[in-house]
C-alpha cells in the first residue's frame, strides 16, 4: 500500500519510527524535497544563500561555508528517509567541502563568489564546527570510514589553530571581540555528533572539555543565565551590570547537556555533578523570562536582570524551545503543545516547505526571504527523537 508520496507505507520509516509525525510529514512531503528542488545549485555543485518566499528565487551574489556544510547536513538527515536526489545533495555538499572552499593550510575559506571560488579567507570557528557536524552526518549515508580522516584532521586543525590562551576557542582567524559562547556551542554539537558516527575518544574528550569551560566559566551562578558575550579573558561583557542572554541558546545547551549526558553513560563516563543544577538553571531563567504572555513565541533577547532586550521572535528559538522541552522529565503534554503551537505560526500563510523567518513584538511578519541555515534548526528539531515520538 502506498501513501499519496507514492512511498511504500509499510516500508516507511516515518510510519515506523513514530506513528506519521506532522512535523516529519512537513520535511519530508513539503521541506526537503522543496529544496532540493530550488535551494540547490545542481549546475554549479552549491546551495543557495535563501529562497524568496513567491519567487522561490535567491538573489544572493555570495556563498558561505556555514550554508554548504548545514545543507549537507539536513540533505544527509532526508536521505536517512528516502528522500529523491538527497543523496546527490549530500554528495554535492561534501565535493564542495572538499574542493577550494578548503585551503592549504587546512582550514576552510568563509565566502565564495557563485562560481564557489573564495572570496574571504577567514577562518571562523562557527563554521568550522558544522563542517564537522556535516561530516558525521554524511558519514550515515556515504560510510564513516570515508569521513573519519576528514573528522579527525579537521578536530587537529581546531585544536592547533583554534585555541584561545585564555581558556575555550578563538572566534576567527585573525581573532576577533566579541569572544562569544555560541561557536563553542556548535563545536560541541558536531563533537557530539562525530563522537557517535565515528566512535573516536578524542571527540568525546573534546567534548568533555567543552562543557567543563561551560560549568565554569560561561554559566553565571547569580543571575543562573548564559551571557551572549564575553572579553578577551572570557568574562561577561556588561552593559551597566548587566549582560544579554539569547533564551534560544538556553534551550540549545539544555538539549546538548542531555545529549551529552547519555553519550558519556554509553561511553561509561562520568558527568560533573553540577551539571543538573546549571540546566535546570537555565530552564528556570527561560521559563520565567523567555516565552511572550501574549503570543506564546520565545523572544530573541533579555537582559540578565529580565529586562526584555529585543521583543522581536526569529524562528530558531522556538525550534530550540521544542527540543528542550521534549526532554524534560515529566514534561506536562501542554507545555508541549505549547511549544508546537508557537512553531507552527512560523510556519503558517506561506508555501510549504517555507516558513516566516522573522516576526515584530506583535507577532506579525516581517519581509524576507526563508534563509538556508534555518532549514537546519527544522530539521535538527523534526528529526530529534523525543520531538518525534510526540507526533
Amino acid at each position: 500500500m502506498q501513501d499519496g508520496s507514492g512511498r511504500d507505507m509499510a516500508s516507511d520509516p516515518i510510519k515506523a519510527s513514530s506513528g506519521g509525525s506532522l512535523s516529519l510529514r512537513w520535511l519530508v512531503d513539503h521541506a526537503w524535497p522543496l529544496w532540493l528542488e530550488h535551494g540547490v545549485d545542481w549546475r554549479r555543485g552549491a546551495f543557495y544563500e535563501h529562497l524568496d518566499l513567491a519567487s522561490l528565487q535567491c538573489r544572493a551574489d555570495f556563498r558561505r561555508l556555514r550554508v554548504a556544510a548545514r545543507q549537507t547536513y539536513v540533505f544527509a538527515k532526508a536521505a536517512e528517509f528516502g528522500v529523491p536526489r538527497a543523496r546527490d545533495a549530500v554528495a554535492f555538499g561534501l565535493e564542495f567541502l572538499h574542493g577550494p572552499v578548503r585551503l592549504a593550510d587546512g582550514g576552510y575559506a568563509w565566502r565564495f563568489d557563485l562560481d564557489n571560488r573564495p572570496i574571504d579567507h577567514t577562518r571562523d570557528l562557527y563554521d568550522h564546527a558544522f563542517v564537522l557536524l556535516a561530516f558525521a552526518a554524511a558519514a550515515g549515508i556515504v560510510g564513516a570510514d570515508g569521513l573519519r580522516q576528514d573528522a579527525n584532521l579537521l578536530l587537529e586543525y581546531i585544536s592547533a589553530n583554534f585555541r584561545h590562551p585564555e581558556g575555550g576557542y578563538a572566534e576567527s582567524i585573525p581573532p576577533a571581540l566579541p569572544r562569544r559562547q555560541n561557536p563553542h556551542m556548535h563545536l560541541l554539537e558536531a563533537l557530539l555528533a562525530a563522537s557517535e558516527a565515528f566512535g573516536d575518544e578524542a571527540f568525546f574528550a573534546c567534548a568533555h572539555d567543552l562543557v567543563d569551560i561551560f560549568l565554569n566559566r560561561f554559566f553565571q551562578p547569580r543571575e543562573g543565565a548564559l551571557p551572549e558575550f564575553f572579553d578577551a579573558a572570557l568574562a561577561p561583557v556588561r552593559e551597566g551590570g548587566r549582560f544579554r542572554v539569547e533564551p534560544g541558546h538556553h534551550y540549545e545547551w539544555i538539549w546538548l547537556f542531555d545529549r551529552y549526558a547519555k553519550r558519556a553513560a554509553t561511553l561509561g563516563k562520568m558527568v560533573a555533578p553540577t551539571l543538573t543544577f546549571v540546566s535546570g538553571s537555565l530552564l528556570e531563567f527561560a521559563d520565567r523570562y523567555a516565552v511572550s504572555p501574549d503570543c506564546g513565541l520565545v523572544v530573541n533577547g533579555i537582559w540578565s536582570d529580565g529586562v526584555l532586550q529585543d521583543s522581536g521572535f526569529r524562528l530558531w528559538p522556538q525550534t530550540e524551545r521544542l527540543k528542550a522541552d521534549a526532554r524534560r522529565m515529566n514534561s506536562a503534554s501542554e507545555r508541549l503543545a505549547a511549544g508546537e503551537r508557537a512553531l507552527a505560526k512560523h510556519l503558517a500563510g506561506v508555501r510549504p516547505g517555507l516558513w516566516i523567518e522573522r516576526m515584530d513584538a506583535d507577532g506579525n511578519s516581517l519581509n524576507g526571504p526563508a534563509p538556508a541555515t534555518s532549514l537546519y534548526h527544522l530539521t535538527a528539531a523534526f528529526t530529534n527523537n523525543d520531538v518525534v515520538a510526540l507526533g
